[in-house]
């Protein structure tokens, strides 16, 4: 089966297509590498062996996505690309606005044309914005976004949601991610922030690496164990298993025009303290931080119920956070190597 991923160079993607290949998939990747370097491509070709085709192309030229789409029989998409800073959303709304969701009204348009059923949407535990009670189910409603990075994925669910229902051909799946964190095992791909990161572990990984001078924790007056803010993470690993077990969701259902939607965490909240902890830990290394204020855009707790997704999509983290805090330092020392 051919798999088309878009986004397949960034950091979620191109461990799926690891994930993908490894599982005998054939995979065609889109990807502009706003999110990512080239490099990568050639590393999941050292990981799998396999070179998968690749186009350098953006995904808001209709065209240009149309023609890839014409050039292959592709049997589903999961669709990554996409903006992702909840913060650079606060300050460039309309970025957001018009590359998360006329690229995704795209890639719909050409999945109508070219009779492509199996679309899997790589959404976000944002769109509950600050749930009512925890750990927060699929059942708990959309709140208000606390960013447009947020509300481009509710949107975006709602129009993919109305798309699946409008087409009889056509079933999806929207994967709702914690917060995704670590590394490939080979620590050949990772997370590859440009400028100073906005998650919390790339900002780690700098700092004790020496790229960064100082950790910055953003808040330490929440409502939580330790003050700073809690939140499900989750390794990038278990997340790409995920997302075979979407597609073969979608595969093996008996019907069409189904949508449907699912958490991917681990169940568990950590406060960032938890995590500087962890790391230290794990890599027997003393991070310098200082508390800074919060930032907008950020809730202070969340962490994900996975019930329905352990029963419909067979799937469960096996990843711990001192796992997720060693690969991610394995990359981050690696890093150096593929930039010579």
């Amino acid at each position: 089966m051919k798999i088309l991923v878009t986004g397949g160079l960034g950091y979620i993607g191109s461990h799926t297509v690891v994930e993908l290949i490894s599982n005998d998939y054939e995979v065609v990747i889109i990807d502009n590498l706003s999110n990512s370097e080239h490099f990568i491509l050639d590393n999941i070709e050292k990981i799998t062996d396999v070179r998968p085709t690749f186009y350098n192309k953006n995904l808001t030229d209709f065209d240009a996505t149309n023609n890839i789409f014409k050039k292959h029989k592709i049997d589903g998409v999961i669709h990554f690309a996409a903006f992702k800073s909840v913060s650079d959303s606060v300050k460039n709304p309309m970025k957001y606005y018009n590359n998360n969701l006329n690229s995704l009204i795209n890639v719909l348009h050409s999945m109508k044309e070219n009779h492509v059923s199996n679309f899997v949407f790589s959404s976000s535990c944002t769109v509950y914005g600050m749930p009512d009670k925890l750990p927060v189910s699929e059942s708990a409603p959309f709140k208000n976004a606390e960013s447009p990075y947020a509300r481009t994925k509710q949107i975006s669910e709602k129009i993919i949601e109305d798309f699946t229902n409008s087409e009889n051909q056509i079933s999806s799946v929207s994967l709702r991610y914690f917060n995704p964190v670590g590394a490939h095992e080979s620590g050949l791909i990772g997370e590859l922030p440009k400028g100073i990161p906005d998650n919390l572990i790339p900002y780690i990984t700098q700092t004790a690496v020496g790229i960064r001078d100082e950790l910055s924790v953003f808040g330490n007056d929440y409502n939580t164990k330790d003050g700073t803010a809690v939140r499900d993470y989750i390794h990038v690993e278990d997340l790409a298993k995920a997302h075979l077990k979407a597609l073969r969701f979608l595969f093996d259902l008996k019907e069409q025009n189904i949508y449907e939607f699912f958490n991917v965490g681990t169940g568990t909240g950590y406060s960032v303290l938890d995590v500087v902890n962890s790391f230290e830990k794990v890599n027997n290394i003393k991070l310098k931080y200082s508390i800074k204020g919060r930032r907008d855009g950020d809730i202070e707790e969340i962490y994900s119920d996975i019930t329905k997704s352990k029963k419909s999509l067979k799937w469960e983290s096996k990843k711990s956070l001192d796992d997720m805090m060693s690969s991610a330092w394995r990359w981050q020392k690696n890093l150096k190597q593929f930039f010579n």
